[in-house]
């Protein structure tokens, strides 16, 4: 008998998983196609790196605006240009211009495209509970990459307004004890942007090393 009710435990448990599994996934697709609805959106959001055992907590704001596969990012001292074939991340203090692939972007790098997209690909998710972000409730999901040997994050989570349908928070808990945290501050649908937005002019940029990967 008692055999007979650990496997009946076991079943529910991985009923309820399921479940959990499945809401989540119902909700991060109403997500997506929310996003994906948007000719073009505007954020502004603040980002802290949190380290507590070496002593590191600083917090930096940033905006962007995002436009099919193009995005525009300023971030601290950094801004970050991409018109969907290439990228450009320009680093103030170093008087450098950093040139990428847009494919081949850092794993572990936000923009504002990837912000409001990070659950599409590359992850299993999971449905943790109902709570509160100030005071707005929010659907609490994580994240687990798929390949968790090639990225130094084990789990991301996910703040959504129940009732707006909007990414709130993201927190990425780095595998060395780092916590990054993303907080949306403001998301504003269709704005007017010009694709100029996303070219990047080396003539605005003088003094600069451009440095091709």
């Amino acid at each position: 008998m008692k055999i007979y009710i650990t496997l009946l435990l076991s079943l529910f448990v991985g009923i309820q998983s399921f479940a959990q599994d499945a809401k989540s996934q119902e909700i991060l697709d109403k997500l997506s196609s929310k996003i994906k609805s948007q000719n073009s959106f505007y954020i502004e959001f603040s980002a802290n790196v949190k380290n507590t055992a070496v002593g590191t907590d600083e917090t930096e704001t940033g905006k962007g605006w995002v436009k099919g596969d193009k995005y525009y990012a300023s971030y601290g001292e950094n801004t970050i240009i991409s018109n969907g074939v290439k990228t450009w991340t320009i680093v103030k203090e170093e008087k450098s211009v950093y040139e990428t692939d847009a494919d081949e972007e850092d794993e572990e790098s936000i923009n504002p495209k990837k912000l409001m997209t990070i659950w599409e690909s590359g992850f299993k998710n999971k449905y943790g509970k109902e709570t509160t972000l100030g005071s707005e409730t929010v659907h609490m999901i994580y994240l687990y990459p798929k390949n968790a040997g090639s990225v130094e994050y084990h789990t991301i989570v996910l703040y959504i307004s129940k009732d707006s349908n909007e990414l709130k928070k993201v927190i990425m808990k780095m595998k060395d004890g780092t916590n990054m945290t993303y907080k949306l501050t403001k998301f504003e649908t269709n704005p007017t942007v010009s694709d100029s937005k996303f070219v990047f002019d080396a003539k605005k940029y003088p003094g600069y090393t451009i440095i091709r990967d």
